[in-house]
């Protein structure tokens, strides 16, 4: 009866118990909030952006709103400068949905810098890399790609960008551990953004197509791969309404959610 287990790599049966140790760790994050789960969840739904009548996301950043992509790369230039020789410093590297991820909902014990921009591409990413050159990195984690295909980028472009920025954070920060991160679904026809027609034009399976080649390419570079996927989709494959705003973006919730995803993958698998 054993037999069949021999020839599965073993690669696969840790994914499959990590993806297990996901599952239950959020249900129970879910189902049993304690008195501080829940005064960082009430803290993160006040900090998120408003929501107008329609359900659509109102940024709500300060002076950052008003940036252009070239004073958006300045300003993180000025962070990564600043945060060079944080201990433990750990990065955030994606679009708007890492850009808002709530900093009181981040895991203790690190010090967090935030290199997302709102409406970025895998090309874009792949290119202002360069900002962390001089920095302490301990962890970086990526999620790219979203704007790419809803702008049409061809999957294997998206994958061939992800792959790229892996070599060369492993070229520049050699001892630092690269965690992969996978789309996310988007909401379909429950959709609010004010893009959902775009949307509605990506069908669910390029996403997830994408996602099985990072995750090939996460394994071919020896780098970790969090499959945040099946947390967030319904049981047709997109988005789960109770946690988005928008149909693209992620609530408080959603980010709770995250949040217990990467707290376990530093505790089991990046923690000394």
């Amino acid at each position: 009866m054993l037999e069949p287990l021999r020839t599965i790599p073993a690669w696969a049966l840790l994914s499959l118990v990590m993806n297990g140790l996901l599952f239950a760790a959020v249900l129970a994050s879910l189902r049993q909030p304690d008195a501080d789960s829940q005064r960082r969840l009430s803290q993160a739904s006040a900090s998120m952006p408003p929501m107008t009548g329609s359900g659509a996301l109102v940024p709500q950043l300060g002076d950052r709103q008003y940036l252009d992509y070239q004073q958006w790369v300045n300003l993180l230039r000025q962070e990564a400068i600043a945060a060079q020789n944080l201990p433990r410093l750990t990065v955030l590297l994606g679009d708007s949905i890492s850009l808002w991820f709530p900093p009181e909902l981040l895991p203790g014990r690190r010090s967090w810098l935030n290199q997302g921009i709102s409406g970025e591409w895998s090309a874009g990413l792949q290119q202002r890399l360069n900002l962390l050159d001089d920095a302490q990195v301990e962890t970086v984690f990526v999620m790219i790609g979203i704007n790419d295909l809803i702008g049409g980028e061809p999957e294997w472009q998206v994958v061939d960008n992800v792959e790229a920025t892996i070599v060369y954070l492993q070229a520049q920060h050699p001892g630092a551990d690269i965690v992969v991160q996978p789309i996310l679904p988007h909401g379909g026809e429950r959709a609010t953004w004010e893009g959902r027609d775009r949307l509605l034009d990506l069908p669910i399976g390029r996403i997830q197509a994408v996602n099985e080649s990072l995750q090939t390419v996460a394994r071919r570079h020896g780098v970790l791969y969090l499959d945040l996927y099946p947390l967030f989709a319904d049981g047709e494959g997109y988005l789960r309404p109770d946690l988005t705003t928008d149909g693209l973006h992620l609530n408080a919730q959603g980010y709770w959610v995250w949040r217990t995803a990467i707290a376990l993958i530093l505790n089991t698998e990046l923690e000394p």
